[in-house]
């Protein structure tokens, strides 16, 4: 039989009519029995063999089909009341509100229903929503205290969750409300938003419940031999006790009373088998006290169907072990450990060019590296080399058309991905290295875009089997071509902590080498180069600078200057004559002037490793970023780089000049304290007088923290000088390598003032904040501020506000990691179908443009200098660096 191919016009979602039901159903369910003695389903029971079977040994008693072919049938439950449907409680209240309880029509003149009528007719026609025009009928028509149509009186009718109505404090049963619904007329209906094709406003009340396939919820039999039904088996059950035990009352003519709590019983088991989290009604659970997973738990939230099922999925040919640091691989490669590499297959199509070559692979088997796991046949099928008993039966019969799905090897392209997978960077393509030992290799300059560290992380690998993949992956995904970042246009791969310390230490102006300790570096960082001419120290000594050396793996031709990370942010700038080495002058490839930090090739701020990119080509930035790696890492590792507790020593003279600054400042504090008492304190505008006092103490206080900084770092420095040797922790914070100023502060000179939001610290005991300070003491100390340094120890009050702190600071982490991440799935969500089209502008899959051009300016940040178009500024720079100013 041929089939003709059909375009998929649309979908439409309806409701189902009773009459409907029961003409799908194949049986009514009569017992809530589910299997006899001997484990055979009960017929007419809710493992019926017409429902479908789940046994290997039946045959399904509507298709005769077996288990795996019959896809299953449903059935029905006759309800002994109508109950409502709790998906649509909201819609039927609506409605009700809406409409005259005596002749059922909508509770306006006709003329505003005709309007009404028109605009959802002409909406429909253009593609337009009609949720927002029905919105409006609703308001309108709740209003009316009288039926313009049958003079009919109103009563105000009142919703109560989950599914109960009241009109005039008397309660509607879904009898009631059925009868009401099923008087509006189809005009009216379809003003109200039912498509009349699939829908009616008295189907949302139910009278028969469909049952499910079996193959939908099987049961399944544990160890002990006993079955465990499903979750929405359990219910129905529930359902089918209910409605019988409610049949047999109404037959034997029971009290109302008796009748009507069966009802609302058999309401609560519809309710929950359908949902079982709706507001105000407590879950169905198992024995176990465990809740139910009934309908819509099966298909909502991040484990149900859509997002679990369809948007996740389980993927072959992937690999997961932890990661290592290793600077001696390039950045496009990642180290595979071979117990990886042999179990991660790739398939190659054997020509009359490689069979040869294929059927040695095919011989080494599935044990011996580098060999195959499988062969596969032209017809699909394929075959385990672990298994085959004669191999050179095998090789005989491979022939050109064949697959070899052989070993991973060096330079195989796969990808590499860390999660969360937060932006484009965090899946990249990369070139594999078989390494020995149990871990993923990586090389440290790629770790910022997968933001991994090496305290534990887990990366996945994903081997590419088709050649289009492969190349894809080549050309657009490797990591050399995510160097620069979509988000602010700069380099996102770069040096990190101790190759920027590495390289600081390595271009300052005193380091120097002889001969053959740069010949050493130069060859065991693969520089293919020929070294410059030697300098001459004041002893006619021949070495080699730092700098010289750096030279070596700058592209030639390269002119550029900028001020380093180290710059002091002097009142007038001399630039090459900076008394600091803090401007960077680079001619014709030359490092001339300044120091390499955080500035020149560190990740999210190089400006050498961006004009590369930028002015040559993603290869060089590679080739540059994996000599400077191995140099500076190999200088750094020779010379020795360590920072202990002595780094953090201050002469007495400092520590005595802290002291008088931190009494100064709660000197400071005390005079505003009294300011504000004697009501002489001037407000700040907009500021109430204790928010103007709690501001200017912050001041006071933070100003004084920062003073001791400058004190502790001027010394440190002297004590550099002093010494002749480097202070670790001032260079790595200096440098841009790891942490800042402000934590060396901390660790020498004062902590400083501990906010809460933003604040002092005001919370805890009545008037004041700890049992230790006076009521009403809102002074320096009472209110969180911390005078020791982390060297010295802080005081138990101190640890204790200190901590109030640092607890606000996991607490807020925590949250806004929730946050963030709800808020990207839903842009994405929001965002996926939209694409830049090859007339630049930017629509979705119906073609509608959303955007001119992309961005309004269709730039591509990540090609943009820092997210500005053109820097005139560096253009004029290079023009004058290129004709040597």
């Amino acid at each position: 039989m041929r089939i003709l191919p059909k375009k998929i016009d649309g979908i439409k979602f309806g409701l189902m009519s009773p009459e409907y039901i029961r003409k799908f159903s194949v049986l009514k369910i009569i017992t809530a029995e589910t299997y006899d003695e001997d484990g055979y389903p009960i017929e007419g029971g809710l493992m019926d063999k017409r429902l479908g079977v789940v046994d290997p040994g039946l045959r399904c008693g509507t298709c005769n089909s077996r288990v795996g072919e019959c896809p299953g049938h449903f059935g029905r439950i006759e309800l002994a009341r109508p109950v409502i449907h709790v998906g649509y409680a909201k819609r039927i209240y609506k409605v009700l509100k809406s409409v005259c309880r005596s002749c059922g029509r909508i509770k306006l003149p006709d003329e505003r229903i005709e309007r009404y009528r028109q605009e959802i007719k002409t909406a429909r026609k253009i593609g337009k929503n009609i949720d927002s025009i029905i919105e409006d009928l609703f308001k309108e028509a709740k209003t009316p205290k009288k039926c313009p149509h049958c003079g009919g009186e109103i009563f105000e009718i009142k919703f109560e969750k989950p599914a109960t109505y009241l009109e005039d404090g008397q309660r509607l049963s879904p009898t009631d409300v059925r009868e009401r619904l099923e008087r509006i007329n189809d005009t009216d209906s379809v003003v109200m938003g039912f498509d009349l094709d699939v829908a009616r406003p008295e189907w949302m009340i139910l009278t028969v419940l469909p049952v499910p396939p079996v193959t939908a919820r099987p049961s399944i039999t544990l160890e002990s031999g006993e079955r465990s039904e499903d979750d929405l088996t359990h219910k129905l059950v529930d359902i089918i006790r209910i409605n019988q035990r409610l049949e047999e009352n109404i037959e034997a003519g029971a009290p109302q009373l008796i009748i009507e709590d069966l009802w609302e019983l058999l309401q609560y088991h519809v309710t929950t088998y359908f949902n079982n989290e709706v507001a105000g009604v407590p879950p169905a659970r198992h024995r176990s006290g465990r809740p139910l997973k009934t309908l819509a738990q099966r298909l909502k939230g991040k484990e149900g169907r859509f997002r679990s099922n369809l948007s996740g999925k389980r993927v072959n040919f992937s690999a997961r072990t932890v990661i290592s640091p290793d600077p001696n691989i390039s950045i496009n490669e990642v180290g595979v450990p071979e117990v990886i590499a042999r179990e991660l297959t790739v398939p190659v199509v054997v020509t009359p060019l490689n069979i040869e070559h294929m059927q040695e692979i095919i011989k080494k088997g599935p044990y011996n590296y580098p060999g195959s796991n499988y062969v596969e046949r032209p017809d699909g099928n394929r075959i385990s080399l672990a298994r085959v008993k004669s191999l050179d039966e095998l090789l005989e019969k491979v022939k050109p058309g064949w697959k070899v799905h052989r070993h991973l090897i060096n330079g195989d392209v796969v990808l590499f991905n860390r999660q969360p997978s937060l932006h484009r960077m965090s899946i990249m393509a990369h070139e594999i290295r078989v390494l020995p030992y149990k871990t993923f290799r990586l090389n440290l300059c790629v770790c910022p875009p997968y933001n991994a560290d090496f305290d534990g992380d887990e990366m996945n690998l994903h081997a590419i089997q088709g050649q289009e993949a492969r190349a894809e992956a080549r050309v657009l995904m490797r990591v050399q071509e995510q160097i620069l970042s979509p988000r602010f246009g700069g380099p996102i791969i770069g040096g990190i902590h101790d190759h920027i310390s590495g390289a600081y230490l390595f271009t300052m102006n005193d380091t120097k080498f002889t001969k053959a300790q740069a010949f050493q570096l130069i060859y065991s960082s693969g520089i293919r180069k020929s070294l410059p001419d030697p300098m001459i120290d004041e002893n006619d000594t021949e070495y080699y600078s730092g700098k010289q050396l750096f030279s070596l793996v700058i592209p030639e031709g390269l002119n550029l200057s900028y001020k380093a990370k180290i710059c002091r942010k002097c009142d007038k700038c001399l630039e090459e004559d900076c008394k600091y080495d803090a401007y960077v002058v680079i001619r014709n490839g030359k490092l001339l002037k300044g120091v390499m930090d955080e500035k020149s090739f560190g990740a999210f701020s190089g400006e050498l490793l961006d004009r590369i990119v930028k002015d040559y080509s993603t290869d060089d930035a590679r080739i540059f970023l994996d000599s400077v790696t191995k140099l500076v890492i190999n200088a750094i590792s020779r010379r020795g780089f360590s920072t202990g507790i002595d780094d953090e020593d201050l002469p007495e003279e400092a520590r005595e000049r802290i002291e008088e600054i931190l009494i100064n400042a709660y000197k400071g504090v005390r005079e505003l304290i009294r300011a504000f008492n004697d009501k002489v304190l001037e407000h700040l505008p907009g500021r109430s007088l204790e928010e103007t006092l709690e501001m200017r103490i912050m001041q006071v206080l933070s100003e004084a923290r920062d003073k001791t900084g400058t004190i502790a770092n001027e010394y440190l420095e002297k004590e550099e000088k002093k010494r002749r040797r480097e202070n670790s922790a001032r260079i790595m914070a200096i440098s841009g390598a790891r942490g800042s100023l402000l934590n060396l502060t901390q660790m020498t000179a004062c902590v400083g003032q501990q906010a809460v939001r933003g604040e002092r610290i005001k919370r805890g005991y009545a008037g004041r904040t700890l049992p230790h300070f006076k009521v009403g003491d809102i002074g320096a100390e009472a209110k969180g501020f911390v005078k020791s340094s982390y060297k010295s120890g802080l005081s138990p009050i101190e640890f204790f506000f200190h901590n109030m702190g640092g607890r606000e600071g996991l607490v807020d982490t925590g949250v806004r990691t929730s946050q963030s991440g709800y808020m990207q799935r839903r842009l994405v969500n929001a965002l996926q179908d939209l694409k830049v089209e090859y007339d630049n502008t930017v629509r979705d899959t119906r073609g509608v443009i959303v955007e001119f051009k992309h961005g309004e300016d269709g730039a591509d940040t990540s090609r943009t200098d820092w997210g500005n178009i053109v820097d005139v500024g560096k253009i004029v720079r290079r023009y004058a660096d290129q004709r040597g100013k």
